[in-house]
């Protein structure tokens, strides 16, 4: 397959201009390693991003940055880092899960909405993004949004490109928001509940006037997985604080204490919490080598058990629980199961199941989105017409080509 790595914005449109003359459609990638997220795209030529790469500007008074859109994720980390500031939505890297190499790039965190523990509390991905620059189907570059939050010039069509797979345009450059890295952390640990307590014990965390930023449930089916076992026995709910030492080390005392009627409570030190979130962030129960159908299932907070409950009478399931219950990861252990899962989440008040991992026969059947009503279908593909109407860029990739 020919393979584009133009290293400028003319050099992108000028390939995407030739491509939509020719009818050639083209797959968008930027360092390959979220490639098998979403359904597969059958294309005639890649085009990557990796040479568009670098920080354009990073103010951070401000807390704002623009990069361009191939620039590798590590470089942005590293760059906040230094001045110690941080992405707030904490981006999972899918190296782990998918078995593949390279450099996650900024494009690619937000083309596809990457968003870690902190999204129940921080927001997406999305939410973080102030501007961005792409080339449309025409060979176009589009400029929206600004550089400051206030700055609210084209906000919608910002939202619009984050999470939109690369199907509506081709980012170049992107601008953000960022946060202040909190001094210190910690994890207070409530051990031994099962799934249905757990999901009433982080419930009743969220009510706490002490500002959990994570929160999740760890079966003991994976509980050893985690900062090399050395998590306490029985199943772990774990709640995240963060702050400045004085405040974080009271909050966790009176956590400990409001949780104490549910079950023993210990804590980590902020080593062992930074090991942990990374952990859960990247699905590590999961990334074990195998193809076997991994679901990232979005259900309200309080019935993410019952859905693992109703699963496990049908189906072999292994499963953990972030975001206060309401994000499920489920490693099916043979079939995917898609018409169950999907028909588990609509029976309890809906949500959205994404088939993250399968098989290559399994990707190329199952749909990896929930599928749209027929009307936001129709919609959807209006403003897919109106960026790129010769349908060039990852045809395949959000349904069917």
């Amino acid at each position: 397959m020919v393979h584009f790595e133009p290293a400028s914005e003319e050099g992108i449109a000028s390939v995407v201009r030739s491509a939509a003359a020719e009818r050639v459609t083209l797959a968008i990638v930027g360092g390959g390693t979220r490639s098998g997220l979403g359904n597969p795209v059958r294309a005639d030529r890649t085009l990557s991003t990796r040479r568009l790469s670098g920080i354009v500007t990073h103010n951070p008074a401000e807390m704002t940055m623009s990069a361009l859109a191939g620039t590798p994720l590590a470089e942005i980390e590293a760059a906040l880092a230094a001045n110690g500031q941080m992405l707030s939505f904490e981006p999972m890297d899918h190296r782990p899960i998918f078995g593949t190499a390279g450099e996650p790039t900024i494009g690619g965190v937000f083309a596809a909405n990457v968003s870690g523990p902190r999204r129940y509390v921080a927001g997406a991905a999305r939410d973080s993004l102030l501007g961005v620059r792409f080339v449309n189907g025409r060979g176009e570059l589009i400029k929206a949004g600004g550089r400051v939050m206030k700055n609210v010039t084209g906000l919608d069509l910002v939202k619009l490109m984050a999470g939109s797979y690369g199907t509506l345009g081709i980012l170049t450059e992107v601008t953000f928001k960022v946060l202040p890295i909190p001094p210190a952390a910690a994890t207070v640990v409530i051990s031994g509940l099962n799934d249905a307590e757990a999901a009433a014990v982080m419930a009743e965390a969220m009510a706490q006037p002490v500002e959990v930023s994570g929160a999740a449930h760890l079966p003991e089916s994976v509980r050893g997985r985690f900062i090399d076992g050395a998590l306490p026995a029985g199943a772990a709910t774990v709640l995240r604080l963060e702050g400045v030492p004085e405040s974080v080390a009271m909050r966790a005392e009176k956590l400990v204490a409001a949780l104490s009627r549910f079950g023993p409570g210990s804590q980590l030190d902020a080593g062992q919490t930074k090991m942990l979130w990374a952990e859960i962030r990247n699905v590590k129960p999961y990334a074990d080598g195998t193809a076997r159908p991994l679901w990232r299932v979005s259900v309200a907070p309080s019935a993410g058990h019952q859905l693992v409950a109703a699963l496990r009478l049908q189906a072999g399931v292994d499963a953990f629980y972030d975001w206060q219950g309401g994000l499920v990861w489920l490693r099916m252990e043979a079939e995917s199961e898609a018409e169950l899962v999907r028909r588990y989440v609509r029976a309890l008040g809906g949500g959205h199941a994404t088939l993250v991992r399968a098989d290559g026969e399994a990707h190329a059947r199952i749909p990896a989105f929930e599928p749209q009503a027929a009307a936001v279908a129709q919609l959807s593909e209006r403003v897919r017409a109106s960026f790129d109407p010769a349908r060039i860029f990852n045809p395949g990739r959000l349904a069917a080509a």
